[in-house]
């Protein structure tokens, strides 16, 4: 079997390449949560507030909030920040605003970076893409994901997971993570129920709900359509787009980059791009451009 692109490419990097690329640092993750956080803060007392034109505010502060979900991925791989507590602490609370459990979410993705594109062992293509139109809208809501969320929670929490990705050995703290945050959880609502308070509901659950189809049609853009092969070149896209929604995504819309060389924080994936730029093996210029070209694909719906 020849050598992979990438593999060829990440032999070819000189030592000091490889050391400057993924040199981490606590600083430009902290300057880059700062902004992000602060804008969902932001908009969060504007909403609650009720200043004039608050409900214009429910997408924009769902879409930070959902895109949270990039700087939870980069936490996992604890590039975001050189302290691995900072890491661990950005993972924990990002996975409570997206009903997402930190521990379980890293055993997931790192298998997925494992056997990327794999149909029998990359636990992404468990769920498999939306061919049909109704699936492709179904698949846009959000409401699937939210309810496997749901049900992982339940299920990590009862001791019942079976993940293959999950080892015997991190069943326990799978289980622990998933108890604390249904605990969290109750609270919040109990909380609100005994304040008569519907202010979470306007700034975190309803805006999520808007937001959830702009972060699922990105993250199908990572891998939807793409060859189903070892090359990290050619099993994950680069989305050329604006530096607006590169900021918004923590970098990863140079998605092939990150899974040819996982171990390259965020800040440091523009310089790694221009490097591997000749390379790359599947792109495309812009979401909108994806949407078009995916839907092209779609069926109207699903044979009798």
């Amino acid at each position: 079997m020849s050598e992979a692109r990438h593999e060829a490419f990440l032999r070819g990097l000189s030592p000091a390449d490889r050391q400057r690329l993924t040199a981490r640092a606590d600083a430009p993750g902290l300057i880059r949560l700062g902004l992000h956080g602060g804008a969902i803060l932001g908009l969060g007392a504007a909403i609650a507030l009720g200043v004039p034109g608050w409900w214009l505010l429910l997408l924009p502060q769902g879409v930070l909030l959902v895109f949270l979900f990039t700087a939870m991925h980069e936490a996992s791989h604890r590039t975001a920040f050189a302290t691995r507590r900072l890491n661990d602490a950005l993972a924990a609370a990002a996975g409570v605003v997206l009903l997402l459990p930190p521990e379980w979410f890293r055993l997931f993705h790192f298998a997925h970076h494992r056997h990327t594109q794999d149909p029998a062992r990359d636990p992404e293509l468990a769920t498999p893409k939306p061919e049909t139109w109704p699936a492709f809208l179904w698949h846009l809501s959000g409401l699937p994901l939210w309810r496997s969320s749901l049900s992982v929670l339940l299920r990590n929490a009862a001791g019942r997971n079976a993940d293959a990705f999950v080892p015997p050995s991190a069943r326990g703290r799978v289980a622990a993570e998933a108890r604390a945050m249904l605990g969290l959880y109750a609270l919040l609502a109990a909380g609100s129920a005994a304040a008569g308070s519907a202010l979470l509901f306007w700034v975190w659950i309803l805006p999520m709900l808007f937001g959830q189809p702009f972060l699922r049609l990105y993250l199908l853009a990572e891998h939807g359509r793409c060859p189903q092969v070892a090359d990290m070149f050619l099993n994950s896209r680069t989305t050329f787009t604006t530096a607006l929604v590169r900021w918004l995504a923590w970098n990863m819309p140079y998605h092939a980059e990150h899974h040819a060389f996982p171990a390259v924080p965020f800040h440091r994936l523009p310089e790694l791009h221009a490097l591997a730029r000749a390379e790359l093996g599947t792109t495309e210029r812009g979401y909108a451009r994806f949407a078009r070209s995916y839907a092209a694909t779609l069926k109207p719906a699903s044979p009798p």
